[in-house]
């Protein structure tokens, strides 16, 4: 009983910071925000991604942790299956090539708004460029992080309950995301969507192959 209890708790916590966390990624929040702060949202960004990062530290602090074994890889499995985690940390640094780190972290809106040339509608930038890693999936950062969470040497209830809920995020963030982008670039990424998967690169050996480079 103690056990399904503190897989609900877990579960229960990473869905209060699941929709907080969408709730104010939502452009209705920004809207507000930018109306009583005016161009202070421009530190909207980075004070989001900071919000996000302490929330899950204090998620994965402070939930129970059921310290049951599902696996214990021995040597030299241990030692093989962080080839894929090196792969997958690969991978992250290769999505960064085709997105702007700076803008992603929130630096470069603070950066405008220091140099009083800050005129973004709301809190960043939004550039569609469908190169490198986006031919294959229309969220690799959120593919690479699945991978690189996944393939560890030992994993436990808390850490695969953890891990679920992070996939569970992810494809639901993905589409109110897709939504917004929907909305910005119109026909373009809906052909888009139709033909490169969401998030696993089922279709490895059919990438997009139409460049495709839109500012909104």
């Amino acid at each position: 009983m103690n056990l399904v209890l503190d897989v609900s708790i877990i579960i229960l916590l990473f869905a209060v910071f699941g929709y907080t966390h969408t709730l104010l990624a939502s452009e209705k929040v920004k809207i507000h925000f930018k109306k009583i702060f005016g161009e202070l949202i421009a530190f909207y960004r980075l004070l989001y991604n900071i919000v996000g990062l302490v929330s899950l530290y204090l998620i994965y602090e402070f939930s129970p942790k059921p310290h049951i074994i599902i696996y214990d890889f021995q040597n030299p499995f241990d030692l093989i299956i962080l080839i894929p985690q090196l792969l997958s940390l690969a991978g992250v640094f290769w999505v960064f090539k085709y997105i702007c780190f700076k803008e992603f972290l929130g630096l470069d809106q603070i950066k405008r708004f220091i140099e009083k040339r800050y005129n973004t509608e709301l809190d960043e930038e939004f550039t569609l460029r469908i190169e490198g890693p986006y031919r294959y999936s229309r969220h690799p950062i959120y593919f690479f992080s699945i991978t690189f969470l996944l393939f560890r040497p030992v994993m436990d209830l808390f850490y695969l309950t953890f891990f679920i809920c992070i996939v569970v995020y992810f494809y639901i963030g993905s589409y109110f995301e897709e939504k917004k982008l929907v909305r910005q670039f119109g026909e373009v990424y809906e052909k888009y969507k139709k033909e490169v998967p969401r998030i696993f690169p089922i279709k490895l050996f059919r990438p997009y192959n139409q460049k495709v480079f839109a500012e909104s």
